[in-house]
């Protein structure tokens, strides 16, 4: 059976081996197997003073290991550890407070 993001072997030839499973069952497989391992959304919000005004300073992707960050203004492209280290990249003026503001994710397809 599968391995979750495990490469098939460079020794096999996927041309000489019989199929996993029927087709409808493979596509059902390799959706259950993107829903698992899907990154999440996020957006790196910044507050002026006290709810004065705010904006979306950053757009990042979180994968299970780390995240990439790429800033609305300047094309800035941040990888970093965890997205909650780009809050404190954005945090750094007076007066601005920066937050995270996750995405939610569209409901997963029934079929490839």
């Amino acid at each position: 059976m599968l391995v979750e993001t495990e490469q098939p072997s460079a020794e096999l030839d996927p041309a000489t081996l019989p199929p996993l499973c029927g087709e409808a069952e493979f596509a059902e497989l390799m959706a259950g197997l993107v829903a698992d391992d899907a990154p999440r959304l996020f957006a790196v919000v910044q507050e002026y003073g006290d709810r004065v005004d705010g904006r979306i300073a950053a757009w990042g992707i979180a994968f299970e290991d780390c995240a990439k960050v790429v800033a609305v203004d300047h094309g800035l492209h941040m990888s970093l550890r965890s997205p909650e280290r780009a809050v404190l990249a954005f945090s750094r003026r007076p007066h601005i407070t920066a937050r995270l503001v996750w995405i939610d994710p569209p409901a997963t397809p029934t079929h490839l």
